[in-house]
């Protein structure tokens, strides 16, 4: 096990030891996944740079169904007919700019 110390400004040193499993090199960008009581350290990939608002999003669907499988539900015909319907003839470019402020 690593150790290192959280200073006043609340930051830290990343033990060379994590730096080389994790192949973190200057720059790099690091994601923090809290399971429980534990924050699980990785090196964000380019493709998991994304959406981090998405990403903490889906952090959250994975904790919540993992922790309360019991609120699972199947998708029910006719909400999978009500989907289809308010979506009908609606088209989405997903490589189309988004213009103006974007607040989530």
């Amino acid at each position: 096990m690593l150790y290192s110390t959280v200073t006043a400004k609340s930051q830290t040193t990343l033990p060379s030891g994590v730096r080389k499993a994790l192949g973190v090199r200057p720059g790099d960008k690091l994601a923090y996944v809290i399971e429980g009581d534990q924050a699980v350290i990785r090196r964000v990939e380019e493709e998991d740079d994304a959406d981090p608002a998405l990403g903490a999003f889906l952090d959250f669907v994975e904790r919540q169904m993992t922790d309360h499988p019991e609120r699972l539900q199947p998708v029910t015909a006719e909400l999978r007919d009500r989907m289809r319907r308010l979506s009908e003839g609606v088209t989405v470019d997903l490589d189309e700019e988004i213009e103006g402020a974007v607040s989530l």
